[in-house]
């Protein structure tokens, strides 16, 4: 719920998590447009912000359902009455099939599957129970972390699946993370072109063997606009796009003013024409500079409209800046810092402080963070 005190950021104490509502739901609302052109659908990584209001909010744009990466993520968004959720990562443990069977009554589960014996685990864990459980094969489109290749490998994939009585092949899905090192606006549309179509025509052989695919999800943040207009495709998965980050920015996806989530920080110490000192370290911003071998980032964040700081070092609590040339900044005056990384940020923190303008409406809990099993 949104309230006004006419609290402004600016009266916050620091390090706070700021979240721009307007700018977080222009961005939605590109994406759902993007959605409905294409006459496709859209299942957001909840990763990102691991928020139930922000799921609700993706949802209430048009989104079919979500995507999570781990089952107490699932957990947690089933049991806030989310119904249709893919757990887009590989399961074989019977401690998390436990788990997982216990949300089938809370929600549509899809999970997903990248090898024949990981398959055969899963059918003889639900045949113990009733559940005849939906699955979508994992399809390497180039990140080489899970996934079968493309083509005769999937369709050998799909093969073994349909044995099964207690699986029901439903999808083909992929994530083209390495686009998160392209080094120009070129290679992220290669990447996303091929992404579309490892899926889309392993989708095709597939059919060709009489095996239906319904669902052919893809998406980055950097490429769902590119694969999600590949003939065949049916369903793009962004996480990032619902904030945006430095990262994106330095990529091209994205531009400062679309980054919605910013970090409220103050100056602790300062040698003047050196370095300053802020209370945002390694346990606010977290020392990621990019994944995949991004190098699109200088420093740890971005600190809006001080073009001479870069945040150089963090220690666990300390952010050291170095000052490029003359600054105005003093002691205790605040300073907003864009992430390099908004996911791995938001997971350090308990709340969003929700902001109109400058003007605080309200708080989000972030009911998933520290969800890693």
């Amino acid at each position: 719920m949104e309230t006004s005190d006419q609290t402004t950021v600016e009266q916050l104490d620091t390090p706070s998590l700021l979240l721009d509502l307007d700018v977080m739901e222009q961005n939605l609302k590109e994406i759902a447009q993007f959605a409905k052109q294409q006459g496709i659908r859209w299942r957001p990584h909840i990763k990102t912000h691991k928020c139930v209001e922000i799921a609700r909010k993706q949802l209430a744009y048009g989104a079919c359902g979500i995507t999570v990466a781990k089952v107490s993520e699932a957990e947690v968004m089933a049991k806030a009455g989310i119904r249709d959720i893919l757990i887009a990562y590989p399961l074989s443990s019977p401690l998390k099939l436990q788990r997982v069977a216990a949300l089938l009554p809370l929600a549509k589960l899809t999970l997903a599957v990248d090898h024949a014996k990981q398959a055969e685990l899963l059918d003889q864990f639900f045949a113990h129970t009733s559940a005849v459980v939906d699955v979508w094969i994992k399809v390497d489109s180039g990140l080489h972390r899970c996934g079968v290749e493309p083509g005769a490998e999937t369709v050998a994939l799909a093969k073994e699946i349909a044995k099964y009585p207690h699986l029901r092949l439903q999808g083909l899905f992929t994530h083209a993370g390495h686009s998160y090192a392209a080094s120009s606006r070129e290679e992220i549309e290669r990447i996303g072109e091929y992404e579309g179509q490892a899926v889309a025509e392993s989708a095709a052989w597939c059919e060709q063997e009489g095996i239906p695919i319904p669902h052919r999800s893809v998406g980055s943040t950097p490429t769902f606009r590119i694969s999600g207009r590949q003939p065949g495709i049916t369903e793009v998965r962004p996480g990032n796009a619902v904030f945006y980050d430095a990262i994106q920015v330095g990529l091209g996806v994205a531009t400062y003013e679309q980054c919605a989530l910013r970090v409220l920080s103050s100056v602790v110490s300062m040698r003047p024409h050196e370095r300053l000192v802020l209370d945002a370290g390694s346990k606010t911003l977290s020392l990621d500079q990019g994944a995949h071998g991004n190098a699109t980032v200088k420093g740890f964040g971005h600190i809006v409209g001080h073009p001479e700081l870069t945040i150089q070092r963090l220690s666990e609590e300390h952010g050291v800046v170095a000052i490029d040339r003359a600054t105005n900044l003093a002691l205790t005056d605040r300073v907003q810092i864009i992430p390099n990384h908004a996911c791995t940020v938001v997971n350090l923190f308990d709340r969003y402080v929700l902001h109109r303008k400058g003007v605080i409406v309200g708080e989000w809990r972030i009911e998933a963070r520290g969800k890693v099993q």
